[in-house]
């Protein structure tokens, strides 16, 4: 028998009114519409002629289509009103995944946004006065308590750290994300003067976006000083001129460079801008108010350490090593800061009430000292051992003789543009299959619901479980029996 013509095949497919006029989908219209049914029918439809287009589709298998459309319909319908944006099950061992949303938030910010969004309140309300109040105040009594704490027990040697220990020298304010902090910031003290900066920190965040192209949009002009890979505080001394707005530093949070290298600390470069009457800011990127070093994180600095060093400004993230909402925090010098939150880019660049409501919560678990509250904090404390024993139980539980699993060695990341060559320890589930190669598999794992994404490397699937929370253990047992069965 020959193959029918596409022709023939198209005249096969209905029409989208002789579609919505069959039985089977008339509960479907009662429920949903006419309207969104009739869309769901069109997306059917035009889909098998792409298929037929394509010349992937013969006579038996539009027969077969067609027989099966209203339940077809029913599916690309349910889809199409279900959200686009869903929770997965992060299996990479990257903590701070940019791409899955970087640090997830604490129970009780999620606690917090529910009762603050689901009424009414006091953003920008003075119970007290019963007048206008500003948003601010809802978080910048925290990080002054963290901020100012850390500072009073430090002992002020020189005037640097006399300046920046000073309490009521260090406030806060929030924007939006840091690039926006860094824009803001820049703009405010710097518009139509020149920013020193070294050659070897005109990074590109995510995004390609550059440092040089922000500090363009600001209005500040870029003076680029020193080499690549070697900048010195004289470099920064001889090209201070009348021009001189600010000296910046900005912190290589997503490379790093090795050998040959110089790079004047912050207390040098604080030093030479107080004396000539400049500020001093830093863009820190992936601010942590926790010291890393008791997680075995080394040379990645705190706010608190810049602060201490006598920078004037600092920005940074509020969803990377903050563990809390996506955020643009801008600390440093009350006078400074004041003078950020007065440009009128801060009114464009603000952050809403959920943003503050988040991020109160998950500075009050800082003032408590609870740590393990945050869990992107909680996964970086977990052991090797831990996350061990708890991958031999879960793969105990896989049913699947097809799968070979096996917990190996290997290693977790920070992510996030954080502590770029920082790893962590950790026990991997690695999972192969007679049927199917890595890469099938951990598509099959992307098909489950919810959603498994995992690692693939040197042939073989790997599942991290530092960045799995426990309680999904059972999810991914079953993603993993599910996907075992079709391979």
């Amino acid at each position: 028998m020959g193959r029918v013509a596409r022709s023939d095949l198209y005249r096969k497919l209905p029409s989208v009114d002789e579609v919505m006029r069959v039985s089977a989908l008339v509960p479907l219209i009662q429920s949903e519409g006419q309207a969104l049914v009739a869309d769901a029918v069109r997306s059917v439809l035009s889909r098998l002629r792409n298929e037929i287009a394509a010349g992937n589709l013969e006579e038996a298998a539009v027969d077969l289509a067609l027989t099966g459309l209203p339940e077809v319909v029913e599916r690309q319908l349910r889809s199409s009103l279900s959200y686009s944006l869903r929770p997965v099950i992060n299996a990479t061992g990257v903590i701070l995944h940019t791409n899955l949303g970087r640090a997830p938030l604490a129970g009780a910010a999620l606690a917090h946004v529910r009762e603050s969004a689901g009424a009414y309140s006091n953003l920008e309300f003075d119970i007290e006065t019963g007048e206008r109040g500003k948003r601010d105040v809802h978080v910048d009594r925290l990080f002054r308590k963290l901020l100012n704490s850390g500072l009073a027990g430090e002992c002020a040697l020189d005037e640097v750290k006399k300046r920046a220990s000073s309490a009521a020298q260090v406030s806060t304010i929030v924007v939006n994300n840091n690039a926006a902090a860094v824009l803001i910031a820049l703009n405010t003290l710097a518009e139509g003067g020149e920013v020193i900066v070294s050659r070897g920190e005109l990074v590109e965040i995510g995004g390609s976006f550059r440092v040089p192209e922000v500090m363009a949009k600001s209005g500040a002009v870029l003076r680029e000083v020193g080499t690549t890979n070697r900048t010195r505080v004289g470099d920064y001394e001889r090209a201070i001129n009348e021009k001189t707005r600010l000296l910046l530093r900005v912190h290589r949070s997503n490379f790093q460079i090795t050998g040959f290298t110089e790079q004047p600390s912050l207390s040098q470069l604080a030093e030479l801008a107080h004396s000539r009457s400049l500020p001093l800011m830093e863009d820190l990127g992936s601010g942590a108010l926790f010291d890393l070093r008791s997680v075995g994180i080394q040379d990645e600095p705190g706010v608190l350490d810049s602060i201490r060093a006598g920078v004037d400004v600092v920005t940074y993230s509020g969803d990377k090593l903050l563990g809390g909402p996506q955020a643009g925090l801008i600390s440093g010098r009350q006078d400074l800061v004041a003078r950020i939150r007065s440009n009128p880019l801060f009114r464009a660049l603000r952050v809403d009430k959920l943003t503050y409501a988040t991020l109160e919560a998950t500075l009050l678990a800082y003032v408590k000292q609870d740590h393990v509250a945050i869990p992107a904090l909680r996964m970086m404390r977990l052991t090797e051992q831990e996350i061990g024993e708890r991958a031999e139980r879960l793969v105990s539980r896989i049913e699947h003789t097809r799968l070979h699993l096996d917990v190996v060695r290997g290693e977790s990341v920070v992510g996030g543009g954080a502590a770029p060559s920082a790893v962590l320890p950790t026990r991997l589930i690695s999972v192969s299959s007679e049927r199917c190669s890595p890469d099938e598999f951990a598509a099959k794992l992307r098909g489950c619901e919810p959603p498994v994404i995992a690692r693939v490397e040197d042939g073989r699937v790997l599942l991290d479980l530092r960045t799995v929370f426990p309680e999904q253990d059972d999810l991914l047992i079953a993603a993993l029996n599910n996907a075992g069965s079709g391979c």
